[in-house]
């Protein structure tokens, strides 16, 4: 079946682009949403743009493994998409617009460090990417596990709390991971979600699993309601991190033992494990002939420190 998109599009529909941003704070689901949405049977011409906080490029080797390619992934690493790389997507848009071949649609998958703000300014401030692109919907996937921890967190003077911006400017939130929380947790969380975003929808989920027709080509994005919300919405103004949230790339040539890398890896989230947003990789291990994914979310349970292969999935059959 052809999603609504594809048929507008294939009834020769020329008008702009339509452009979703997914958003969403560190390890609350993004790419595995991504990864939903490319392998679905919606008939989608579909640019990907994603952009990571590292240095090194995680995600997109995540998500070229899964589908066959109708799509293309652009990657921007090293800097966050809605400041210090923000010309880079201003390029890269550019680049996919001045293709012959016509997009059903575009995704930009943001870092969990991202103010989507900044990201949805571009469309309205560049002139060149406002005539051939337009924002669909800000969708932003909410880890109902940690979402509180993060909603509550004090930040510096002068920093913004990037969960609290990703609720507020979505014009849907997925509900991710409810089937971590009681009943009374998820009530809390929709009620606080609530309070800080009256309009957008909450869809309820696991493993980001949703109706694509609920999530793309469906026009959400409202302009006036966020500029009754900022007036001064369309100012460019500076986005600030948080200093102390920092990343660390790993790279290196070989095969890691299983036993020894084993090890490292429950020590290190046995003892920093509280500081640790998120890890994730992919790891070539000796006497294997696929290579593994290692991921593990915030507060890593003790299945997650282990490398047992039970949990590490092989790239050719698991994400």
């Amino acid at each position: 079946l052809k999603a609504p998109m594809a048929e507008k599009r294939a009834a020769g529909d020329q008008s702009q682009v339509p452009v979703t941003v997914l958003t969403g704070f560190l390890g609350a689901g993004k790419t595995t949403l991504l990864n939903h949405i490319l392998t679905g049977a919606h008939g989608l011409k579909v640019a990907v743009i994603e952009n990571e906080f590292g240095e090194v490029g995680i995600d997109d080797s995540l998500v070229k493994q899964r589908f066959e390619t109708q799509e293309e992934i652009f990657e921007m690493n090293n800097g966050c998409i809605c400041c210090t790389v923000r010309g880079d997507l201003i390029r890269i848009l550019g680049k996919i617009l001045k293709r012959k071949t016509r997009l059903d649609a575009i995704l930009i998958e943001t870092t969990g460090m991202a103010d989507p703000a900044p990201v949805i300014q571009t469309f309205f401030m560049d002139e060149s990417i406002r005539a051939q692109a337009k924002v669909d919907a800000v969708l932003t996937v909410v880890d109902a596990k940690h979402i509180l921890q993060h909603l509550d967190e004090e930040k510096p003077e002068g920093v913004e709390n990037e969960s609290i911006e990703q609720v507020v400017f979505a014009d849907k939130i997925l509900l991710n991971k409810i089937d971590l929380v009681s009943d009374e947790q998820l009530q809390e969380v929709q009620q606080r979600l609530r309070q800080l975003n009256r309009m957008s929808d909450i869809i309820p989920c696991k493993m980001a699993e949703v109706p694509i027709d609920t999530i793309l080509g469906i026009g959400a994005f409202d302009l006036e309601r966020i500029m009754k919300m900022e007036p001064d919405f369309l100012s460019d103004h500076e986005h600030m991190h948080d200093a102390a949230v920092t990343s660390v790339g790993i790279t290196r040539e070989g095969e890691l033992d299983l036993d020894r890398t084993n090890g490292w890896i429950s020590t290190l989230l046995k003892e920093k494990g509280q500081d640790i947003y998120r890890s994730k990789g992919v790891l070539s291990i000796k006497g294997m002939d696929s290579k593994f994914v290692f991921q593990v979310p915030i507060s890593p349970c003790p299945l997650l420190c282990s490398l047992d292969l039970s949990w590490l999935c092989s790239s050719s059959s698991c994400w």
